[in-house]
């Protein structure tokens, strides 16, 4: 089944500064805006925001 452009790969980044990175999907048409999710920072030690990279 082929991969459809609604549902593509985002890069989250961590607002903590330390450069962790975690590879998720989106679904496009429900949420057309920059996803932002609270995840660990193994870093950080602790939950912290992770943005949408472009």
């Amino acid at each position: 089944m082929a991969r459809t452009t609604a549902r593509p790969v985002v890069t989250l980044k961590s607002t903590a500064g330390t450069g962790i990175t975690y590879v998720t999907r989106k679904n496009r048409l429900n949420d057309p805006d920059r996803l932002v999710l609270r995840k660990y920072d193994p870093v950080a030690g602790e939950h912290v925001l992770f943005r949408e990279e472009r």
